[in-house]
C-alpha cells in the first residue's frame, strides 16, 4: 500500500501550508502529491507551481474535469507537467456532473461514458504523436467542421515532442458502467469514496471492463487510487464529527436532485435511509440537522479514524480489497510525519 497526499482543491483562498506539508509527505515517503479542482481553483497550476520543490514523488490530479478544457488543451498540460516534473505526472480525469457541467462550463453533461472514451483516445493519440491527430467521433470532431467552422482546420500534431506516450490516465469513476469502462481504458481508477465492504462489487466492475477485447491492462497492472481520509488519534468522538459536513456536503448537495452519484455509492454501501434523511435535510436548508444524520458507520466506512493499531488494520482492510494507494489530506507537518511513522509509507519510485 502506498500513501500520497491529498491536497483538493481550494476554499475560499489558497490553503497557507501546502508548501511545508508537500516536502514533508516527500520526506515521510509519500508515493505522490495530488490536487483536484471544482468550480474554483483548477488541479494543474498548483500542481505545477507547488510540484518544482519537490524531486521523488509522483505529481497527479484526481481529478481534472473534461468539461473544463478540451481534450488537446488537456494534453498539453499532460506533456508540459510530465517534462517539467521528469516523468512523473499521472493524469486523473472525471465527468463531474450535471450541475456542474451544464451550470458552470456550459456544456450538455449527456453521454458521459462516450465522452470520456473519445477524450482519453484523443488524449493518447496526442501524446503517442504518431501522426497529425483527427477524430471523427461527434463529440470532440477534429478538425471541427461543426457550425461556425470556417472549413480551413488543419490536422495537427504537438509540437513538442512528449516524454512518454505511456503516461498514465486515471479515471474518477462511481457507477458500475463508468467504472467498467476505467477498467478498460484506463491505466488505474480514482475511488472518490472508497467502501471497502463493496470490495468485491468493484472488482466485479473492474474486472468486466478488464476482459474487454483491447483492454489496456491486466488486474495486476492495475492501479485503484482511494480517497480516504486518515486521522491518527486516540481521541475518535471530534475526529468523526470533522468529517461528518463534508460527507453531508457531497451527498445532500454535490448532485441533482435525482442524479447524485455520491449518495447512490453511500446507497449501494447500505446507508440508504441515512441518505435519503441526509439529502432531504440538506435541501431543505436545514444543514445542522443534515451533518448530525450522518452515521458514525458511514464516517468510518469511507474513512480511518483512530490510533495507530486501527490505522493499520483499516489499511490492512482496504489493501485486501485491491486498493493500490490511499489519498488523505493531512492539515500539519506533524500529521503528515505521524502517517508517514505509522503506515512506513512507500518511498519506492513510482
Amino acid at each position: 500500500m502506498r500513501l500520497g497526499l491529498q491536497l483538493g482543491y481550494w476554499g475560499a483562498a489558497p490553503p497557507a501550508d501546502a508548501p511545508a506539508l508537500i516536502a514533508a509527505a516527500e520526506e515521510a515517503g509519500f508515493a505522490a502529491v495530488y490536487t483536484a479542482e471544482a468550480w474554483g481553483s483548477d488541479a494543474f497550476t498548483p500542481l505545477a507551481w507547488w510540484g518544482a520543490a519537490t524531486s521523488r514523488v509522483r505529481l497527479g490530479t484526481a481529478v481534472v474535469q473534461i468539461s473544463a478544457r478540451t481534450p488537446a488543451a488537456c494534453a498539453m498540460h499532460a506533456l508540459t507537467l510530465d517534462h517539467l516534473s521528469g516523468g512523473r505526472f499521472a493524469l486523473g480525469l472525471g465527468v463531474s456532473g450535471p450541475q456542474v457541467v451544464e451550470g458552470w462550463y456550459g456544456e450538455p453533461f449527456a453521454k458521459p461514458l462516450a465522452r470520456t472514451r473519445e477524450y482519453v483516445r484523443i488524449v493518447r493519440d496526442v501524446l503517442a504523436r504518431q501522426a497529425p491527430v483527427t477524430n471523427d467521433g461527434p463529440h470532440y470532431p477534429l478538425p471541427y467542421d461543426g457550425p461556425g467552422a470556417l472549413g480551413l482546420g488543419k490536422p495537427l500534431r504537438p509540437i513538442t515532442h512528449p516524454l512518454r506516450a505511456d503516461l498514465p490516465i486515471l479515471l474518477g469513476s462511481e457507477g458500475p458502467k463508468n467504472v467498467a469502462l476505467t477498467g478498460e481504458i484506463a491505466d488505474g481508477w480514482i475511488s472518490v469514496f472508497y467502501s471497502p465492504r463493496l470490495g468485491g462489487m468493484y472488482e466485479e466492475w473492474l474486472g468486466e471492463g478488464l476482459a474487454r477485447p483491447g483492454a489496456r491492462r491486466t488486474r495486476d497492472e492495475f492501479e485503484v487510487v482511494a480517497n480516504c481520509q486518515i486521522v491518527l488519534t486516540d481521541d475518535r468522538r471530534p475526529a468523526l464529527d470533522a468529517q461528518k459536513p463534508a460527507l453531508a456536503h457531497y451527498i445532500g448537495g454535490m448532485g441533482a436532485p435525482g442524479m447524485n452519484f455520491h449518495a447512490d455509492l453511500f446507497a449501494r454501501a447500505g446507508f440508504a435511509d441515512a441518505v435519503a434523511e441526509i439529502t432531504t435535510l440538506f435541501q431543505s436548508g436545514r444543514r445542522a440537522e443534515a451533518v448530525a444524520a450522518v452515521p458514525d458507520e458511514m464516517v468510518d466506512e469511507v474513512s480511518i479514524v483512530g490510533d495507530a493499531d486501527h490505522v493499520r488494520a483499516e489499511i490492512a482492510r482496504r489493501e485486501a480489497a485491491g486498493v493500490s494507494m490511499l489519498l488523505t489530506g493531512c492539515r500539519s507537518v506533524a500529521d503528515v510525519r505521524a502517517l508517514g511513522t505509522v503506515l512506513n509509507a512507500s518511498a519506492a519510485p513510482v
